[in-house]
């Protein structure tokens, strides 16, 4: 009885540590890079340094690690075809932080400077939810 619990203790442990490394990688090659990319490309497109971040307590899985690449790979390709003239660059750089979190309603809030691009586990926030509430 106690091996049975012993083996099965270390396939519990065994499959942790092998998920927990595949969602470290997943982070580490994928979803950083597009995170820092959204963050480059506020500041060449829109000439505004925003701190872009993960809300790392909310994204512990794969799923949504790949629901933040997601949105930040919105960022990224909004901000270019969006900060296109000085009234939308204006709007942008009202942002100070943009995290990316993971929480009901999908969606995006902002205040005080800081905003937060919501991914439920089903829905990702897009770059136009993002824009609309900036340019209120």
């Amino acid at each position: 009885m106690k091996l049975a619990l012993v083996a099965t203790a270390l396939m519990i442990t065994s499959l942790t540590a092998f998920a927990g490394k595949a969602e470290r990688d997943y982070l580490a090659n994928e979803v950083n890079p597009a995170v820092q990319e959204a963050q480059t490309k506020l500041k060449s497109s829109c000439g505004c340094a925003v701190n872009v971040t993960i809300d790392e307590s909310a994204n512990k899985t794969k799923d949504d690690l790949l629901g933040v690449k997601h949105m930040a790979e919105h960022v990224s390709e909004g901000a270019e075809h969006y900060c296109t003239d000085a009234a939308s660059k204006k709007a942008v750089c009202q942002l100070k932080t943009l995290t990316f979190a993971k929480a009901k309603p999908a969606g995006f809030t902002f205040k005080g400077g800081n905003g937060v691009m919501k991914y439920d586990g089903q829905s990702t926030c897009s770059w136009e939810q993002v824009t609309r509430e900036l340019d209120k």
